[in-house]
């Protein structure tokens, strides 16, 4: 799965436009290394995203295509 549409649909980031920007910034990487918006994101990758002067780390544990709201927060863990 794209990297915009995971942190869109796990609700790291509200809108699939802001995930985007945030990846077009640079603020975005995974497993250490800077990310697009179009890299492929997979189970045990972690997440790394900048906003201002706060980082958010996440592990991906499971990746779906749709998911209620209330199940969005099985699909990573906070580190």
């Amino acid at each position: 799965m794209r990297l915009d549409k995971y942190l869109k649909i796990s609700r790291l980031i509200k809108r699939r436009t802001v995930a985007n920007e945030a990846c077009d910034a640079g603020r975005v990487s995974i497993n250490g290394k800077t990310a697009k918006a179009g890299a492929e994101v997979k189970p045990g990758d972690i997440l790394e995203i900048s906003f201002g002067d706060k980082t958010v780390k996440a592990e991906i544990l499971k990746v779906a295509e749709t998911v209620k709201k209330e199940e969005a927060a099985e699909l990573f863990r906070y580190l």
